[in-house]
């Protein structure tokens, strides 16, 4: 019997090399839930259970960890996954002493998508990912998409810029006393989870807004229909963010930079040894929006250009990790916080920190913290590409942000579990 490592690697190559259906043809003594869920992940949970579980009935781990009770053992003790519940956090995989737990994986439909699609594709690549493929420029790793078969990069930082200045103006309209407060919704599917399925009576201080990876997709979406949309980031949350109900469509797949390495790979892709195509349009606000408090200084810097002499300014708390944050939300509810912008991210030290990251987190943070202060502008209201793609998305003025509209807003009540 192939071992499921095995199964993907020979079969991410041969559909790399165009010659999956006959690998597939040929295939003996292999575990056919593993291979639909490599064919097929859309149809499967984002943790797949790689081999029986034998730990003790009154002694799994992952069931333990998973702060959404999300795992569980059925009547004949092997495993389930409740897909409804699950965020993707990544924590019961990490838990597995034995190993057999494993993340969905999208690397193979993406390939199979780029070969089939007639329209354009775009690879949306998360504010995280400098330094993650070595010493690569944003140019360089733009020519390595393209090699892969893609049409184009583009960085979620510039929708991150954008969704700094929709919280900012949300925030200068919305906190006019001293008990108001807001919770920022832009980056975290972990904590975004929290709120909407336990913790859901805090989805009032919430703003509308959704995710700049989700954002990404509907702006590409809108200027071109028929576009291929593949997220690219450190994080299997954004998989489940990718399929909830109000917001599924604007992303198609997501890849891990794990997975994208994998491509790397077996393609013989070197990133650092690829021709530049520059094209730089975030701002500094939008590309620390990785690392744990980027947000938060995002908004806050944004909002002193918005209204410099605000009487209540913007004081904020954050946490980062599962125990941070949930200690974070239970402080909040029971008053004992004194902030009135509150950013949590589930993973300790931010995006930067992600499962799939291919680095330590304080590396990252430290690459990430050093393009921020490379970037031209220092926050969206001083950033031209901004306004001007505002304005190709039909938003004339930088205030009709805080319209509801069908690229930057979501229902949270519409996905919500009680």
């Amino acid at each position: 019997m192939k071992r499921f490592d095995e199964l993907y690697e020979e079969l991410l190559k041969a559909t790399i090399d165009n010659r999956e259906e006959e690998y597939i043809e040929n295939l003996d003594a292999f575990d056919a839930h593993q291979l639909d869920c490599l064919l097929n992940p859309k149809k499967h949970s984002l943790v797949w259970s790689t081999k029986s579980c034998e730990c003790p009935k009154d002694d799994r781990h992952c069931v333990k960890v998973c702060p959404f009770h999300a795992i569980f053992p059925d009547e004949s003790g092997q495993l389930q996954v409740d897909e409804a519940a699950c965020a993707g956090c990544s924590y019961c995989i990490q838990e597995c002493r034995a190993k057999r737990l494993t993340a969905s994986k999208d690397a193979i439909s993406v390939l199979r998508a780029l070969r089939s699609h007639k329209g354009l594709s775009y690879a949306l690549i998360a504010p995280a990912f400098l330094g993650q493929f070595k010493d690569v420029t944003p140019g360089k790793l733009r020519t390595a998409f393209k090699k892969i078969g893609f049409d184009g990069m583009l960085e979620v930082a510039l929708f991150a810029d954008i969704l700094t200045l929709k919280e900012a103006l949300e925030f200068d309209r919305n906190i006019n006393t001293k008990e108001d407060f807001q919770l920022t919704s832009c980056c975290c599917p972990v904590w975004i989870a929290w709120i909407k399925n336990i913790y859901n009576d805090l989805i009032p201080h919430v703003p509308p807004s959704v995710s700049p990876m989700i954002a990404s997709g509907r702006a590409v979406k809108t200027l071109y229909p028929d576009a291929l949309t593949v997220f690219v980031g450190p994080c299997l949350a954004k998989k489940a963010e990718a399929r909830d109900k109000d917001i599924a469509g604007a992303i198609d797949y997501v890849l891990t930079f794990q997975e994208v390495q994998d491509i790397f790979n077996i393609m013989e892709i070197d990133p650092a040894k690829m021709e530049e195509s520059e094209k730089d349009h975030s701002s500094r606000a939008g590309r620390i929006y990785a690392h744990t408090g980027g947000v938060s200084e995002a908004v806050k810097l944004t909002l002193e250009r918005i209204n410099p002499n605000r009487e209540i300014t913007l004081q904020t708390q954050k946490a980062d990790g599962v125990k941070a944050c949930r200690d974070l939300i239970k402080d909040i509810l029971a008053g004992k916080t004194t902030a009135n912008f509150y950013e949590g991210m589930g993973c300790e030290g931010g995006c930067v920190g992600g499962p799939k990251a291919l680095i330590p987190h304080k590396e990252g943070r430290k690459n990430v913290e050093e393009y921020g202060k490379a970037a031209a502008y220092p926050t969206p209201i001083d950033n031209p590409y901004v306004i001007e793609l505002l304005k190709q998305l039909g938003f004339e003025t930088i205030d009709s942000l805080l319209d509801e509209s069908d690229i930057f807003t979501r229902n949270f009540l519409s996905n919500t579990k009680k």
